[in-house]
Order: structure tokens, then C-alpha cells, then sequence
């Protein structure tokens, strides 16, 4: 490891000079921590693939279980629900019990819940089994990220880590509809949910031999009782309010109900934690530019992202009249780019240009992709037209996922990089919620428009219908990736007037307080 540089030449990476740095030494890193990030990365696999891989079991599971179409949309939608309002107190949780006891509660609830849907016999017990789910997934999701966090303290080491880490939170949901097509067709539907007990197996064996356990120094704060209500009811209404305008139309009262409720308790919120002793969420945490502007790229990617896995995914399968598992597959080279893109931005161009470059050049790849998605028609091949964009497509997340996520936890105080964490997935769930509601809207009146405007409907009127509402939606996700281009150009900082990903000074790691850590036993 490279010396400290000393304080009359500060790294490209060091803290403003606001933030002091403290004098407390650097923790010697695990000499296990290569084998933590494999299991930290199998736990985010499995809570990232399940918000996918249950969708294209949905149609043997309805079948199945008997319930009506209405009500399908429960079986995605209660997981989102309980996993997006309360992520923030899995976040903060984490912090305050110890991050791998945390980890493991968050499997082990997450396996049952899991083992509960695959057997379910009625709807009812399926979609409480998917909150359930929510639930031990918010507590794992933020959990995860902090004990990759605190674990990798060498900066490159930390952006190579992290490289993995965004490659599978990226392509998460792409494997899902892989696995998902697979077990579906060879097995069961319930496969879908019972893969995750297998998963769940490993990563806990994993966590009990290899995931450190630190010491706490200082006293241990307190939960923040009234910002955890305030802020998990705010979620809520918020996940729950696009969910409504997706089934009931945003001129709905339930909708603009639900969504006024979560604009009120989120100023709550936000009153509060400048005046809670404990806060939920310190807001120094957001008071960093960098960390800022990671958070939004996030939640505009995830949004952008939608319109790749549902829309392109009902294309292939509606349109092309594609198999489950041959869906799963057309993905595949998405996945590739995306991994790839991933460890080359993180190990090669981010410590070299930083975020305010590699971000905007991810939005852009981004952009280009969706603008050649809207060029599908009802009969397109595969290659070159839908397997060029798809490479695009993984080349663009690969860049911005990775970059925006590490950023979004670097240099926050130990004690609270749980919270850190929780807000990137807090922005991927909400940006996935406003990605369902606003794009299946705008797509189902495009829908609307070219039925009435092209005479009587036949089979063929219909499915060009279906691919026009598509490319409408690829449009709105073009633009939503160049407005987060746009954004990330001006808001990131440029290299060398913030925290670098690659060569953040060591101490920048540590708490700009008391160093805090897991208690014994954690």
C-alpha cells in the first residue's frame, strides 16, 4: 500500500477541507475480504434477480393458483412495496446491530419467506410471502453494500470491488429473466422462489466463516423511532401511488392521494431529522455533491432500465414469439457488455477521468441504445437490430452503475454506511416504481392513438400498435438518460474537487468523528 501523500500535496480524492480528516489509523484490511465480496455479491444476486425472475413465472403461477389478472400485478408489486419502504431502516438497522448479524438475519428471513412461496397454495399466501420478501431484502440489500464499504479500505482494491458489485446489481435482472425462463420451463414456477433457499444456503455458510466482525468504539445511537415512521410511510405512498397510476390511470384519487400523502411525509421527514438527536438519515450525508448527484444517476438509470426489461422482454416474447428461455438468452449479450464495461470503467477509466466524465459517457451509450430500440417492427431479427442495442445498452449501465454506487458510499462515516447504502437501493426501487407507472402509461396511450387513427383493428394493426407504444416508451427512457447525463456532467465534481473513486485518500474511509464498527458477536 502507497504511503499517505503528505498534507501540502492532498490526492485528487481528499475531502473538502471541511470535513477534517481524523487522525485515527487506517484498520489493516481482512485478509478474507476477497472471499467476502463473493459472498456479499451472491446475496445482492439473489435480491436483485427476484424483483425479475418471478416475472416470467407469473403466468404458470396464475394458472396455477387460479387468481385473476387484476390481481397479478400484486405478486411484483407487494414485494416492491415492503423492500422500497423499508430500506432506510434496514439501512439504519445494520448500523446499530452490527452489519453481520444484520447480513445473516436478512438470508435466513429471506430463504424462508422464499421456501413460503414456492409452497403456497392460495394468492393470498404468495403475495404475503413476496412482502415477507420486501421486508428481509430491505434489511439485506443496504446491508450487503455497508459490508463492502467498510470491508475494502484500499482504494483500488475498493473500485475493482466495486466493479463487481454494480456488474451484478446492472445485470441482476437480466439473469433473472435467464433463470427465471429456465426454471420455468424445465421445472416449476415455484423453482423460482425455492432457487433462492439454494442461494441462500451458500451465502449464509459464506457469512458465518468469512464476513468480519469489528468492535464499536463509542456509545451506540439510538433508533430514530419517529423519522423511521415518517419516512417508511412516505415510501409507501410513494411506491404505492405509481403503482396505482399503473393500474388505475393517473387520474385516479387513490393515485395523486397516495402521492400527495408521500410529498407531505417526506417534508415531515426531512423537518424532522434536522432536529432528531439520532437521526435516520443524517442529512450531512447528502450535503456532498458527488454523493448527491451518484444517488440521482442511480434513480434515473433505474427508470431507464425498466423500459429495457419489460418492454423489450414483452417484444421478444409477444412480437418474436420467443420462449422463456430463449428471452433469457437474447439477454446474455447485454449481460457480457455489461460485466465488461463494469470492470474496465472501474479499474481503467474512472480513477483516470472520474464520475463527471464516465457517468455522462454511460448516459449516453445509454441514450444511443434506446434511440436504435425504437427501430424494431414486428418483424425484426435479432442481429443485428435488437443485438446491437442491447450490447449498448449493457455497455452504458456498465459504466454508470458501478461508478455512481461507489461513489454514493465513499467517504461516509462508518457508523453510517449502512444508511449510505440503503439510499442507492432506496433510488433503484423508486426509479424502477416511477419507470412501471409512467412508461406502461405513456406506452398504453400511444397504443390508443394509433388504434384510432388507423381504421379497423386486425391482428396486424394490432401488433404494429403494440410496437409503437414500445418505441414511445424508448423514446421517454432516451430522454430521461440524457437529462441524467446532463445532470451528472454539471453536478458531479470535476477530479481533483472531490472524492475520487480510485485514489481517495485512506482516512477518507474512516469516521470524520469516533471510529465506529460492528459490536463484538455482530
Amino acid at each position: 500500500m502507497p504511503p499517505p501523500m503528505p498534507p501540502s500535496t492532498p490526492p485528487a480524492g481528499a475531502p473538502p477541507a471541511s470535513a477534517p480528516l481524523p487522525s485515527t489509523a487506517e484498520p489493516e484490511p481482512s485478509s478474507r475480504r476477497w472471499w467476502t465480496l463473493a459472498v456479499v455479491a451472491l446475496a445482492q444476486l439473489m435480491v436483485v434477480l427476484d424483483a425479475t425472475v418471478v416475472n416470467i413465472a407469473l403466468p404458470s403461477a396464475q394458472a396455477d393458483l387460479g387468481f385473476s389478472n387484476g390481481d397479478r400485478q400484486w405478486v411484483v408489486t407487494a414485494y416492491s412495496l415492503a423492500f422500497a419502504s423499508l430500506l432506510l431502516l434496514g439501512g439504519r438497522l445494520s448500523d446499530l446491530v452490527g452489519r453481520k448479524r444484520m447480513f445473516i438475519i436478512g438470508l435466513v428471513g429471506f430463504a424462508a419467506a422464499s421456501a413460503l412461496g414456492g409452497a403456497a397454495q392460495s394468492f393470498d399466501l404468495l403475495v404475503a410471502a413476496r412482502a415477507l420478501q420486501g421486508v428481509f431484502a430491505a434489511l439485506l440489500a443496504p446491508t450487503a453494500l455497508a459490508v463492502l464499504t467498510t470491508t475494502f479500505t484500499i482504494p483500488r482494491e475498493r473500485a475493482r470491488a466495486f466493479g463487481v458489485f454494480g456488474a451484478l446489481a446492472g445485470a441482476g435482472g437480466a439473469i433473472g429473466l435467464l433463470l427465471g425462463g429456465v426454471l420455468t420451463e424445465k421445472l416449476d414456477w415455484r423453482w423460482n422462489l425455492y432457487i433462492n433457499d439454494v442461494i441462500a444456503v451458500v451465502a449464509v455458510v459464506g457469512a458465518v466463516f468469512l464476513v468480519p466482525n469489528l468492535h464499536r468504539t463509542g456509545p451506540r445511537p439510538k433508533l430514530d423511532v419517529p423519522g423511521t415512521l415518517l419516512v417508511s410511510g412516505a415510501l409507501f405512498g410513494l411506491v404505492y401511488g405509481f403503482s396505482n397510476a399503473e393500474s388505475d390511470g393517473w387520474g385516479s384519487p387513490g393515485t395523486w392521494g397516495f402521492l400527495g400523502g408521500a410529498a407531505i411525509l417526506l417534508v415531515g421527514f426531512v423537518l424532522w431529522q434536522r432536529r432528531a438527536a439520532h437521526p435516520l438519515l443524517p442529512l450531512v450525508i447528502l450535503r456532498d455533491r458527488n454523493r448527491t448527484a451518484a444517488y440521482a444517476s442511480v434513480l434515473i438509470a433505474a427508470v431507464g432500465m425498466f423500459g429495457v426489461f419489460l418492454f423489450v422482454t414483452y417484444y421478444v416474447q409477444e412480437t418474436l414469439h420467443y420462449s422463456p428461455i430463449r428471452t433469457g438468452v437474447s439477454f446474455l449479450p447485454m449481460i457480457v457488455m455489461l460485466v465488461l464495461a463494469a470492470q474496465l470503467s472501474t479499474n481503467v477509466f474512472v480513477p483516470r477521468f472520474g464520475p463527471k466524465v464516465m457517468v455522462p459517457i454511460g448516459m449516453a451509450l445509454a441514450v444511443t441504445a434506446m434511440v436504435l430500440f425504437t427501430r424494431l417492427d414486428v418483424d425484426s431479427a435479432y442481429a443485428p437490430t435488437l443485438l446491437v442495442p442491447l450490447m449498448f445498452m449493457g455497455a452504458g449501465m456498465g459504466t454508470i452503475m458501478p461508478a455512481s454506487m461507489q461513489t454514493a458510499t465513499l467517504g461516509v462515516d462508518r457508523q453510517y454506511a449502512g444508511v449510505a447504502s440503503a439510499l442507492v437501493n432506496t433510488s433503484q426501487q423508486i426509479g424502477g416504481s416511477i419507470g412501471t407507472a409512467l412508461l406502461n402509461t405513456l406506452a398504453a396511450t400511444a397504443a390508443t392513438h394509433y388504434l384510432a387513427s388507423h381504421g379497423p383493428v386486425t391482428a396486424a394493426v394490432g401488433a404494429a400498435a403494440t410496437v409503437q407504444s414500445y418505441a414511445t416508451a424508448y423514446w421517454w427512457c432516451a430522454g430521461f438518460f440524457a437529462f441524467g447525463g446532463l445532470l451528472a456532467a454539471v453536478v458531479f465534481r470535476r477530479r481533483g474537487h472531490g472524492l475520487s473513486l480510485a485514489h481517495a485518500h485512506p482516512a477518507a474511509l474512516q469516521p470524520l468523528d469516533a471510529p465506529v464498527a460492528e459490536p463484538v458477536g455482530a
